[in-house]
Formats: structure tokens, sequence, C-alpha cells
């Protein structure tokens, strides 16, 4: 597991769909993930340091957590599988740990507001990020169709051939090429 922070929060313009951009803590790597508009207002709300005087959803999460005696250590997203991703929130309690399946979008604007790192899996930012080093900028991205190349459940071993399309539009993306997400 790599520890990773949030670089960034966009808008895919070819598919009017919210991505946060993970980066690779002490590396280049980034790995987006494409999210839902609800989870990117949450995420973008505590980045920009916005709080409101009732709580919202992952606001009162956050406070029930610790009004439980319980703290969120930290966030895994593990996997990818049918390009949906998976994560696990890693709670603290009464000296044990219990881990709790989480979308990776919740999982980030949680472990954002209770401090807690997040990580994600080696083989995630080795098949499914861009590492900016690599990347040509120079080429406009062709659209991905998701559902002509799943990543599956590869992203543990080598890749297959239906990594291929995903590893390549990855490659020649730019994050200029997500339009900034406003809540």
């Amino acid at each position: 597991m790599q520890e990773v922070t949030v670089a960034s929060l966009g808008l895919d313009k070819s598919s009017s769909t919210p991505v946060v951009i993970l980066k690779e803590k002490d590396g280049e790597r980034l790995l987006p993930i494409w999210i839902g508009p609800g989870e990117a207002s949450a995420i973008a709300m505590e980045l920009a340091g916005i709080h409101f005087a009732r709580p919202l959803t992952h606001d009162l999460f956050t406070a029930v957590v610790r009004g439980l005696g319980s703290a969120l250590v930290r966030v895994l997203i593990t996997k990818v599988v049918d390009n949906t991703y998976f994560a696990s929130l890693v709670f603290h309690q009464d000296g044990e740990y219990i881990s709790i399946d989480s979308r990776p979008s919740d999982s980030i604007a949680l472990a954002l507001r209770a401090e807690a790192p997040i990580y994600a899996d080696e083989g995630l930012l080795e098949i499914s990020a861009l590492d900016v080093e690599e990347a040509s900028f120079d080429d406009e991205p062709d659209g991905f169709d998701a559902e002509a190349a799943p990543v599956g459940d590869s992203v543990f071993g080598e890749p297959e051939a239906s990594d291929e399309p995903l590893r390549d539009y990855l490659k020649r993306l730019d994050p200029e090429d997500f339009g900034r997400f406003d809540p």
C-alpha cells in the first residue's frame, strides 16, 4: 500500500462525471477515480473549508464515530472490479481495529474530515494510475469506453489485454482535461 493524497477534484469533460485525482505522497503517480456528484461535493466542501451550521452526512458520520469513542485511522483503496473501485474504512476502538467496506468516494470524504491517511494498493497505482513522467500530454485523449475494456480482477496480477485501452487512455490523460468541479 502506498499513501496518497487528494491532488485535485475535477470534472471529466467527456462524460461530465466528477473525478477525484489521488497522488502518491512520495511519488508522482496519479490515480483518477470517477465518483458521484454528491460525494464530489462533500470532498470539495471539505477541501475548501466550507462548513455548515448543521452537519451534512459525512460530517454527521464523523461526529457519530467520535461520539462512540472510535477513530477512523486509515482508508485503504484496495481493488477495482468491473471498473468499480473498492475501499475499506479502518477504525480503532477499544484496542481493536475494525475494517468496514466502503466506496472510495465516501472513504475519501471521511478521511479528509478525520485527517486520516489514505492508502492505495500498489497494483492500482501500477495498472490504473498515470505515471506523470511517462505520460505524453501533447495528445488530446480519446473517449474511453469502460464497457469495452473492463479492468477486472487483473489489478493484482499481470496486465491482461483488456487493461491496455485503460492504460493507454490514462497515459494520454492530462489533468487539465478535467474541468474544475465546484460544489
